[in-house]
């Protein structure tokens, strides 16, 4: 369908000044290579959200300097290593992240030691699973629709091995047959009827991301496109005149959200690239979202508006009134993968 990438490809060309993926992109990533740990002791899953991000635009810009620097930053946590004390040690969602860099770095370099830590890191999550053959990481928030088959799907790009990719499509929909909604999108937790922006934004990347990697005759693909679908056109109702989704997706009077707009644009680029969602009805709201994203990125390279870490609460109160941070890796990380997505070849 050549028309098609066509199609795909005028959305996401000619872009105004300063806000082309290669150059926000780069921006993004030199920035996070200096740029000093945040949250916790160890290594915090939104800074590996974020070197998965800066890792992949390196590849995509073949640019081999800025692949050996965050290589380089990388280094000192792997075991023996100068910083190993800030390697994270629950068995948790928010914690097995970790295993994403070291198996990108794998994927993109076949260095063996590197391929050894991530599938460690994948191994461990289902290493005492549920009856059900879920991880005992599942907890049924929406984060882990990305948090946790993240980890898996790299270790299937990593090793080609399926039982990684079987093992996440089963998490997947699980989580959507459990989470989403009839008007197809996800209120926080079963019991936090609220639909945050960057919670549905995890479950917007998740079910993107795999959707890219599972086979057209896998047997979960069409119930997670089902449910992916169901939730961009629930989207695009709510998309702001100004390109953004909102802290509190479906309230009028919430503050704009820089991390939740940009993981939006993710998914429906992604969408319009591979023939998914419909080009001319998704490109436009795609790129809309992406310049506006961009509008909220600082003279430091730093993303604006970025909501602060969230656990859930059965409180209205409590999203209306979570702080604004500048600069919080939850924002810079899903502003480099919106740019990676922008430079990926569209599916013809």
């Amino acid at each position: 369908m050549a028309a098609t990438g066509v199609a795909q490809e005028s959305y996401f060309t000619n872009w105004p000044s300063g806000t082309s993926p290669q150059e926000v992109g780069k921006h993004l990533a030199d920035h996070f290579v200096t740029s000093p740990h945040q949250y916790t002791k160890t290594i915090h899953y939104s800074e590996v959200c974020t070197w998965y991000g800066a890792l992949q635009f390196a590849e995509l810009t073949h640019d081999t300097a800025l692949r050996d620097a965050l290589i380089k930053k990388f280094e000192p946590l792997m075991p023996g290593g100068a910083e190993e004390a800030r390697r994270p040690v629950r068995h948790h969602v928010d914690d097995s992240i970790f295993g994403v860099v070291p198996l990108e770095i794998a994927r993109e370099t076949k260095d063996a030691k590197f391929l050894k830590e991530g599938v460690w890191w994948a191994d461990r999550q289902w290493e005492n699973p549920q009856p059900d053959g879920l991880s005992a990481e599942t907890r049924f928030w929406i984060d882990d629709m990305y948090m946790l088959t993240m980890l898996q799907l790299e270790a299937y790009r990593a090793t080609g091995d399926k039982k990684y990719l079987d093992r996440d499509a089963k998490e997947m929909v699980a989580y959507l047959d459990k989470l989403q909604q009839p008007n197809g999108l996800f209120y926080h937790a079963p019991d936090v009827k609220y639909f945050w922006g960057r919670g549905d934004g995890w479950v917007a990347a998740g079910m993107a991301e795999m959707l890219t990697e599972l086979p057209q005759n896998h047997p979960d693909r069409a119930r997670i496109m089902k449910g992916y679908k169901l939730m961009m056109a629930s989207l695009l109702k709510y998309q702001g005149k100004d390109g953004m989704w909102r802290q509190l997706i479906d309230k009028d009077d919430a503050w704009p959200e820089s991390s939740s707009s940009a993981m939006f644009a993710f998914g429906m680029i992604t969408g319009v690239k591979h023939g998914w969602l419909d080009a001319k009805t998704y490109g436009p709201a795609a790129r809309k979202a992406w310049i506006a994203v961009v509008g909220y990125v600082d003279q430091n390279y730093d993303v604006t508006q970025v909501c602060e870490g969230t656990g859930k609460k059965d409180s209205l109160e409590y999203y209306y009134q979570r702080k604004r941070r500048t600069g919080d890796f939850h924002g810079q990380a899903p502003v480099l993968w919106s740019a990676d997505a922008l430079l990926r070849e569209g599916v013809k």
